[in-house]
């Protein structure tokens, strides 16, 4: 059993903080269950991410940004918030990019499974100008020419609808990464198609990208870029 500690110095980062409540431990900033990371205390003792936000017991909640969660270890706000002697591991914000990297990936394999996602460019190019696409995907080594292709693609689909929204696009993934979960499911580019496991994909894609680049999902503008 995990033994409670109720003498905690005081930190200006959770004056004020309410378990109960989802506020970031960090910024004290309240949100959305889709802007933050929900953080568990393991029985061994370890701080492990629930991503699914189903797991028992006491929690405390992180915004979906990678330098805040390396925040929280280096200043060990996850022991105060959650009350408990926990150590939180210094990879932390690595291992929560892998989980969050897998989970979705394995939905981009469900969402194939169920006729929503295709891949090879002239597939994606025929999806995005036909409207059906939600999202475009590039892997991050594709070449700079096919990327292009699809992007002209998804801007004369803007164009041609006289709307405000565009296609987003991301690049998160090489194609060696992909293939350790997704085997030969591995694509070059791909589109997401309407359906409920492609909005599963859209939606895991820019947690991803905002986990990745500071809270701030880059996805509507243009493809967001996997750190090098």
């Amino acid at each position: 059993m995990i033994a409670e500690v109720h003498a905690f110095p005081e930190d200006d980062d959770l004056a004020g903080y309410d378990v109960n409540s989802r506020m970031c431990i960090v910024t004290r900033e309240s949100g959305s269950p889709d802007e933050l990371i929900r953080f568990v205390a393991a029985p061994d003792g370890t701080v492990i991410a629930d991503l699914k936000r189903q797991l028992p017991g006491r929690g405390c909640w992180v915004k979906l940004d990678r330098a805040l969660v390396d925040k929280a270890v280096a200043k060990k706000s996850f022991a105060r918030a959650l009350k408990a002697d926990v150590k939180a591991a210094a990879d932390l914000g690595e291992t929560v990019d892998r989980l969050l990297a897998q989970q979705l990936m394995q939905m981009m394999n469900m969402a194939r499974k169920a006729g929503q996602f295709v891949s090879g460019s002239s597939k994606v190019d025929a999806a995005v100008r036909s409207g059906a696409a939600l999202a475009v995907f590039h892997s991050t080594d594709a070449a700079g020419d096919g990327v292009r292709k699809i992007d002209q693609a998804r801007k004369a689909w803007h164009l041609g609808m006289e709307t405000e929204e565009k296609i987003p696009s991301f690049r998160l993934f090489s194609e060696s990464e992909m293939e350790g979960v997704m085997g030969q499911n591995a694509f070059i580019h791909a589109a997401v198609l309407a359906g409920q496991a492609g909005e599963g994909v859209v939606k895991r894609a820019k947690m991803l990208e905002q986990y990745r680049s500071g809270g701030q999902s880059r996805a509507p503008g243009g493809a967001g870029q996997q750190k090098q």
